[in-house]
């Protein structure tokens, strides 16, 4: 009777072990995950999880990179960063140092940021048809350039403008001492609203180009968006000044000018 059994036992087993190994599909490795994979869009949930992974480690190695070039640096970019306001004071001992250590960050994140948007790109290109890998592929380097054309505009024109408008206060009995982490963070978050400004009109390309929005809806609202740039400006800017509100309201009107000629010319919707 048990020699019977026997077999059958070892029957059941076999199909357990059969239905065990169907059931539970093996998780390819990060090395295994072809690029092949990434393009035709069959990666598995683990598989994008992982590749999120990969790209969000490549991001930050490339801010690293760009910290450590822009420290070794540092001397000409603290020379050039000064020259609106001239000579700078520390408070604090370690003031200077880690002011240092943001100015490198800050400027590694600029070193970095077309690597930053090549990973971001690369991240979503499974999910893409040929048609629009194309046309993503075309605006990747246009945000950059239009990020860094707003940076550029903000520094070089803006910038010094502003400065010699704040220090236009002082008088003999009030002089002006700028500390460098002060000056610094005005600096950064000066700058940097007009880089995402300079973005508008991609963004207004892209709306027009998906039928969301046509030149009529964008001249119909062009004084509700005159309005809003000032709001914007008040609610973006470091300062509560009518001065620098409208140095970033104004360029923001006129590229949701410009967002508008291209809708109608140029795409004409």
């Amino acid at each position: 009777m048990s020699e019977e059994k026997q077999p059958v036992d070892e029957e059941k087993k076999a199909l357990v072990k059969a239905e065990t190994e169907v059931g539970a599909p093996e998780v390819p490795a990060e090395s295994e995950i072809s690029e092949e994979e990434m393009d035709d869009g069959s990666m598995t949930l683990i598989a994008h999880l992982t590749e999120l992974r990969s790209r969000i480690i490549k991001s930050l190695a490339a801010i690293v990179i760009g910290s450590c070039i822009a420290y070794f640096f540092i001397d000409d970019i603290m020379h050039y960063l000064t020259l609106p306001v001239g000579k700078l004071y520390y408070m604090q001992p370690s003031e200077a140092f880690f002011t240092y250590l943001k100015v490198a960050i800050a400027a590694g994140f600029l070193i970095a940021l077309p690597v930053v948007f090549y990973q971001i790109w690369r991240f979503f290109l499974p999910a893409l048809t040929a048609k629009e890998r194309m046309v993503l592929g075309l605006l990747v380097p246009t945000s950059v350039v239009l990020f860094f054309a707003g940076i550029a505009f903000s520094f070089f024109l803006v910038l010094p403008a502003a400065v010699e408008f704040f220090m236009g206060f002082g008088n003999d009995e009030l002089q002006s001492l700028f500390s460098v982490n002060k000056y610094f963070d005005f600096v950064i978050w000066f700058v940097l609203p007009f880089g995402v400004t300079f973005e508008l009109p991609l963004i207004i390309t892209i709306l027009g180009k998906m039928g969301i929005i046509t030149s009529a809806f964008l001249k119909k609202h062009m004084r509700l968006v005159i309005f809003l740039s000032f709001v914007l400006a008040a609610i973006i800017t470091p300062t509560p000044d009518v001065f620098t509100q409208t140095m970033i309201a104004v360029p923001m009107m006129l590229l949701y000018i410009v967002g508008y000629l291209i809708v109608r010319y140029i795409l004409r919707r």
